[in-house]
């Protein structure tokens, strides 16, 4: 571990507050507040969103974002990572790569998107049905008129 991770580690322990207690605060999953701490910056979402972490975490223990802000970006690049900045490939990557697939939730919204799709045909089928319903009944209603037409012209 280098000097980044355990200065930041360092400053969480002095004030007594658990990595629980700066992820229900900024929302990021401990994982990535460990991640940062062990600096495994790869492990990171990437792109702007690690400098977010760094910037939520930070402010969390109520010290200067900017300096750390600076010394996160330093230590990333020691590490051999692009600046952060740059990497948006890779931030999509590890965003698609982070996310738990669940797949009762994809099979649930693969049944709605069933039912909606049966529901269109279903709009559709009962709009052609009444369109040709309509058009036979106008038909009926014209030929009364041409009988009645004739019928009077005959008499």
């Amino acid at each position: 571990m280098g000097h980044f991770g355990d200065a930041l580690r360092s400053e969480r322990v002095s004030r007594g507050v658990s990595l629980e207690a700066i992820s229900e605060k900024t929302k990021v999953v401990t994982r990535y507040l460990t991640a940062l701490e062990d600096e495994q910056f790869e492990a990171l979402p990437g792109g702007i969103l690690s400098k977010g972490i760094v910037r939520g975490y930070v402010r969390a223990l109520g010290l200067d974002e900017a300096s750390w802000i600076e010394r996160f970006m330093a230590a990333s690049q020691e590490r051999g990572l692009a600046p952060v900045d740059r990497n948006w490939a890779e931030f999509a990557e590890n965003v698609s790569r982070g996310r738990v697939r669940n797949p009762v939730r994809d099979r649930l919204h693969l049944r709605w998107s069933v039912v909606a799709v049966l529901l269109i045909l279903l709009a559709g089928l009962g709009w052609g049905v009444w369109r040709h319903i309509n058009a036979h009944a106008a038909n009926q209603d014209l030929q009364r008129q041409q009988m009645t037409v004739l019928s009077s012209l005959d008499q």
